[in-house]
């Protein structure tokens, strides 16, 4: 969701008085709201895998009364484009993928050499077919507010230092605050070793900085297993905040360490200061869209595998990073970088 808000602004950039409705999973709200381009984020009523070709139907019938003038399908799948056809869309875009033949009107080639990251193949079906290929794509950007920003301070009952130095959208610390996501769900193969994120928020706490743990109910043994490491020193976040709520905490944080993980997208759409580790997967195919994001990745001849468990047993592309190299990383500037 965080890339498909490249292909939103493009759009908006395109057709400024257009109007960008987004058919999503309800628990994506929280980041659509946060894309100024968005006009209305429209729930989709079946769970993710569910064919539910009725609730499809129907919901295809309902959105008819919007007019809508085209359909943008970033998923492949052949149920995906039923709702837009039955519709009755006039022009519904998106790649062949299971044969879509009939449900799209306006059906592009997927050429992975030349699209070879996610982000161009969402941006590509703003464009038409004659334009240049792979397209720009402008880095997803997620607008914060202060209001949101005090009411996650007031609501987890954070530091005083935090408040007084608060400004709307770039604060300005007092107190530095890293932030450390080190759940993947994907598997573990995309997940860097717990007591080197344990190592990393030791030396940032002996420096006066404050730790922050982020993750969903799934990550919080990971998270206690960190902060024993380091006596409990850090705030631990992991599945007692809504997505919102950890948008809203991470864009208080001045640095930011992940997997490559949904959080990572956030980040980089935070405008942080990002470390991404990747193992298993490609950095080249999901890479954070920020110029302060900085990636770490071994390039081993076995990786990326885009397996969930090593095949080999030994996770070498991920104990090889090292938390000293992660650490170095937290004092480097980017290039266009504060």
């Amino acid at each position: 969701m965080v890339m498909a808000q490249s292909l939103f602004i493009t759009l908006k950039n395109k057709h400024p008085d257009g109007q960008i409705d987004v058919l999503a999973p309800s628990w994506t709200l929280s980041l659509l709201e946060r894309m100024p381009e968005v006009n209305k984020a429209i729930v989709q009523p079946l769970p993710r895998g569910s064919f539910g070709l009725l609730a499809r139907i129907r919901l295809g019938l309902k959105l008819r009364a919007e007019h809508y003038d085209q359909a943008i399908l970033l998923p492949n799948s052949w149920k995906s484009a039923l709702a837009p056809f039955f519709a009755k869309i006039p022009i519904r875009t998106g790649y062949l993928g299971e044969c879509r033949w009939g449900l799209l009107t306006d059906v592009r080639k997927l050429d992975k050499k030349i699209l070879t990251m996610t982000v161009q193949r969402f941006v590509a079906l703003g464009l038409t077919v004659e334009a240049a290929m792979p397209p720009a794509c402008p880095a997803p950007v997620l607008a914060i507010s202060r209001d949101k920003q005090q009411a996650v301070i007031e609501k987890f009952k954070l530091t005083a230092s935090i408040t007084n130095s608060l400004s709307a959208y770039t604060p300005s610390l007092a107190i530095k605050i890293l932030a450390l996501c080190p759940g993947a769900e994907y598997g573990p193969a995309k997940r860097w070793p717990l007591e080197y994120y344990a190592d990393v928020a030791r030396h940032k706490l002996d420096q006066g900085w404050q730790v922050w743990l982020f993750g969903s109910d799934k990550d919080k043994a990971d998270a206690a297993q960190i902060n024993r490491a380091v006596s409990g020193f850090c705030t631990d976040f992991t599945g007692i905040t809504s997505l919102a709520e950890a948008v809203d905490l991470l864009s208080l944080a001045h640095t930011v360490v992940s997997n490559d993980s949904g959080l990572m997208h956030v980040a980089a759409a935070l405008n942080k200061k990002l470390i991404a580790i990747y193992g298993s997967s490609d950095p080249g195919f999901t890479p954070p869209l920020s110029d302060k994001a900085q990636i770490l990745s071994l390039k081993l001849a076995c990786s990326p595998c885009f397996k969930r468990d090593c095949p080999l047993g030994h996770t070498q592309c991920l104990t090889g990073i090292t938390p000293k190299q992660v650490l170095d990383c937290t004092t480097l500037t980017r290039p266009g970088s504060k």
